[in-house]
């Protein structure tokens, strides 16, 4: 089987596809792979270090301003765009492909399009419960458009055939237990909060690990680990010192920039403090953590607000916004989790009922499906 993809821009459009990649290539030895990038894209460095090979197209994506800067960078994406069509029948010409799937992101757009328009088998991956652009101008064109979330087929037109998988998740968060967790990390059986905002941070979040810092230091019953990104690196430890809390004297509290392991530290927690991205959302589901989402406000159409939405409709989250923000509040609802096992298993227990576990496979059977059915 030969396979090309196409998912570029962020980790989470790109870990997708690397993961489908990976299952075909254990069910189907033999199989050939090829994966669409763009030169300065994250995947021209993370697809080769898979082990994969790519083939570049130049493309980048629109900025929602008028900034001088902001209009120049538009018009060489329009005329990126102009000429992708071309570019991206060549590659395919080229590699000749039995499928080809498209996991998101500006990337896959011109890719899938000119593969469906060549008659070619074609797939979308919709990692999100409010689907993209990219996915909603593919929609009917694709053989099938595979979901992470069910809710997000509403959005979609009607007619067009929907599949729902999942979002893969890397095994270590499925097979890690929150006993194994802790021991690894030194952790106790106290209540434990995990706060972060990615690897950049995120202002809001490190503000309420602060406050929350603030109300559960001296209680020293708490453990708090805490991740505050590369923007947050000349701000937070100085924020805490300023707050009167040395981690020194409340060895419960752990700062970091950057959390390694996270499937560690996800497993470990009674409660996670994080933003509401694709990949979030399934690593809280499989492992069963309750959570407090707080989506990013500017994030493409609010898909994080439509994702945070999937589990606290379901008793496994609880969101709170950005410009709602009230820090006794957070307080409260923190600690009516910490004084209260019986919420903490009901979330966990709810957000267990939501998880896909093999997603991949239910990904590489479609595709195989897909392919047998259009030869």
């Amino acid at each position: 089987m030969r396979v090309l993809l196409a998912g570029g821009g962020t980790a989470g459009h790109i870990n997708p596809a690397i993961a489908i990649a990976n299952e075909l290539n254990a069910r189907y030895p033999g199989s050939e792979f090829l994966f669409a990038a763009t030169p300065k894209g994250m995947e021209a460095d993370l697809v080769p270090k898979s082990g994969y090979p790519v083939a570049f197209i130049k493309l980048s994506g629109f900025n929602r301003s008028f900034h001088p800067a902001d209009i120049l960078h538009n018009c060489r994406s329009a005329w990126y765009l102009a000429l992708s069509n071309h570019t991206a029948r060549k590659i395919i010409r080229a590699f000749s492909p039995d499928v080809v799937v498209g996991t998101g992101g500006y990337l896959s757009g011109p890719i899938v399009r000119a593969a469906a328009r060549m008659k070619i088998p074609t797939l979308i991956h919709e990692q999100n419960a409010f689907p993209g652009v990219t996915t909603k101008l593919l929609a009917k064109e694709v053989d099938t458009v595979m979901l992470a979330f069910p809710e997000a087929k509403q959005y979609l037109p009607r007619g067009v055939r929907t599949e729902v998988v999942g979002n893969p998740v890397r095994q270590d968060f499925i097979s890690t237990s929150r006993q194994q967790a802790r021991k690894a990390l030194g952790l106790d059986d106290n209540f434990t909060i995990l706060s972060f905002g990615g690897s950049l941070g995120a202002r809001a979040i490190n503000e309420m690990a602060l406050d929350l810092m603030e109300w559960h230091c001296r209680k020293k019953t708490i453990n708090h680990i805490h991740g505050y990104g590369k923007n947050g690196k000349d701000v937070f430890p100085k924020a805490l010192l300023h707050r009167g809390i040395s981690v020194e004297a409340f060895p419960r509290i752990q700062i970091k920039e950057y959390i390694d392991n996270i499937y560690l530290y996800v497993a470990a927690a009674d409660l996670v403090i994080s933003r509401a991205g694709a990949s979030s959302i399934i690593e809280l589901e499989v492992t069963g953590t309750p959570s407090i989402l707080v989506p990013y406000p500017y994030a493409a159409e609010n898909h994080q607000y439509y994702n945070a939405k999937v589990l606290e409709d379901a008793g496994a989250a609880v969101i709170i916004q950005e410009k709602d923000y009230q820090k006794e509040k957070l307080i409260q609802l923190v600690d009516s989790f910490a004084s209260d096992p019986q919420k903490q298993i009901s979330f966990s227990e709810n957000a267990k009922r939501l998880a896909v576990y093999d997603t991949a496979k239910r990904i590489a059977a479609l595709i195989a499906e897909t392919v047998k059915a259009k030869r």
